[in-house]
């Protein structure tokens, strides 16, 4: 147990610093941006960062993967604040920045229901997401990446943000394609040291020691209406408690707001973890995730930061640097704290545009490619599902694509699944009719069951047998009692033989009197293995 400890925090300590450092440097701008889009100070974004990175890279389910501010969760916040600041401003005494104190308590339920899904083990459905959902979302968020940086061309022309135009936009061309060059052969040459970290030191000294004007990660904060990337400890919020009766007639807001942000930071998390788990062959653990996840939120509303989840851009950073144990993680998060309080004048130096590179090198290394080679392999459905949630990761947000995924995927199953059922029919010596049912009895095909089957016509005696079937649901349960109690109600002898243990518990609970029809004495040995094999499968 020890050794697999100390593995899970590091397997190569250097690979894991330098990615780290790497990360933190690529975490500033993010951070910093999605702080903007809540409407809140940078350096909010920048402790939400750096708390949210070292609870989960210690104490998270997947070493290796980076959490900190998101812009899917930030874009959820917007509403809140903007609320809170209005009801701030219309008390007998305004409160500055209420809508920030709401956030801070919102996000101690956000980190309480995403506890609740660690402890109830609900992080296992992600197993439930299908590859096409999984291409789809990674296709969708390299997009959404790639035109989040094409803000950053962007510059401040008499207080308002314009396009770059004329030598700025070709000096920021070149230091990008200079960035992403380093990082493709770099690779080639030596894989000691992590590209992306090289990439930007070289680019870096390019600007400063040539002298270069363009645009960098201070002049980003000012431009953005922050004071600069210097900053103190995170302190404890204790006015939050004092400010909940502020609250009053809103806790619906808190609530819903609160549910929705753990939902995206779940969602988000666990499909970054999945995919984590692909490039590195390891599995990671879905529900410790969602506990460090939402201890993380807590300790975000407790001391004043942001809130956020896994971010895959940055995970796939550290991974293609070679971070890959907890330890680099943790040095991402404490290296962010270190650039906010010690580093600011250097940090604000980097340019942009060295930023930028390394997140278009991690776009191109994001999107799956693969799916234009498969796109007229695979079946329709699954083609239509993988566009689908690529169209809604970039039109809405990835929860919702990957929600409206699965669910797409899970009606085409469903769909498939109804038009199997099957009722192969024959007669007994003995003048007994047999229908041999084939395929699933669930809510999908109800229907097409029922037609199988003329209790008016019929004779006698029917048996139906469920040797090559399985009754999934209660809709099929239900299904199956009401065409026993037709041919019961017209005299007939039924007899219901193969039926699964739980099918006939579930039968006998709603009729008692179907002891006398349902099968026992089964000696088809067949019999065993199926529902032996069934059972274990639900």
């Amino acid at each position: 147990m020890l050794q697999k400890t100390i593995k899970n925090f590091t397997q190569n300590p250097k690979n894991d610093i330098l990615s780290g450092l790497t990360v933190a440097l690529a975490l500033i701008p993010e951070a910093v941006a999605f702080a903007f889009v809540a409407g809140i100070d940078p350096l909010v974004g920048l402790y939400g960062a750096f708390m949210m990175g070292i609870i989960t890279s210690l104490f998270g389910g997947r070493p290796g993967m980076i959490s900190g501010a998101t812009g899917a969760m930030a874009v959820v916040m917007v509403h809140l604040i903007q609320k809170g600041n209005e009801v701030g401003d219309a008390l007998a005494v305004p409160i500055e920045n209420l809508g920030l104190q709401w956030l801070f308590i919102t996000l101690l339920f956000v980190g309480a229901i995403q506890i609740a899904a660690g402890v109830f083990r609900l992080g296992k459905f992600v197993r439930l997401i299908p590859h096409p959902v999984m291409m789809g979302f990674v296709n969708g968020l390299a997009i959404v990446i790639f035109l989040s940086q094409l803000g950053l061309f962007k510059e401040n022309v008499d207080g308002n943000q314009v396009y770059m135009q004329g030598t700025q936009l070709w000096i920021m061309l070149v230091l990008v394609l200079l960035t992403m060059g380093i990082m493709f052969g770099l690779p080639k040459l030596t894989k000691k040291v992590p590209a992306a970290l090289v990439a930007i030191v070289v680019v870096a000294s390019v600007t400063i020691f040539g002298g270069v004007d363009v645009s960098t990660v201070g002049s980003f904060i000012k431009d953005g209406g922050g004071a600069g990337l210097q900053g103190g400890l995170p302190s404890f919020q204790s006015q939050i408690f004092g400010l909940l009766d502020t609250l009053k007639g809103n806790w619906g807001l808190i609530f819903s707001t609160a549910s929705i942000l753990a939902a995206v930071g779940l969602i988000e998390s666990l499909m970054t973890l999945n995919l984590i788990d692909e490039m590195t062959e390891t599995r990671g653990s879905g529900n410790r995730e969602c506990v460090a996840q939402g201890c993380a939120n807590i300790l975000n509303g407790l001391f004043g930061g942001m809130g956020g989840c896994a971010m895959i851009g940055q995970s796939i950073i550290n991974v293609n640097s070679g971070g890959r144990g907890r330890l680099s993680g943790a040095v991402a998060a404490v290296a962010l704290l270190c650039f906010i309080l010690f580093g600011a004048p250097l940090i604000e130096q980097i340019p942009i545009a060295a930023l930028v590179g390394v997140m278009f090198m991690v776009v191109i290394g994001t999107f799956a490619w693969s799916s234009f080679r498969i796109l007229h392999k695979i079946p329709l459905s699954d083609a239509i599902v993988l566009i689908a949630v690529s169209a809604i990761t970039v039109w809405q947000d990835l929860a919702i694509a990957v929600i409206a995924g699965v669910i797409m995927s899970a009606l085409v199953f469903a769909w498939k699944n109804a038009t199997m059922i099957r009722a192969r029919k024959h007669l007994k010596d003995d003048g007994t009719k047999v229908y041999t049912v084939w395929g699933p009895l669930f809510f999908g095909s109800v229907q097409n069951f029922n037609t199988k089957f003329d209790p008016k016509t019929d004779p006698e005696r029917v048996e139906i047998d469920f040797m090559e079937s399985k009754v999934s649901d209660h809709s099929g349960v239900e299904a199956l009692r009401n065409i026993a109690n037709k041919y019961m109600d017209l005299g007939k002898e039924v007899k219901l033989t193969h039926l699964s243990p739980d099918c006939k518990t579930l039968l006998l609970k709603w009729n008692p009197e179907f002891e006398t029809i349902i099968e026992h004495n089964i000696d088809d040995p067949r019999y065993y293995v199926m529902t032996d094999t069934l059972d274990s499968e639900v």
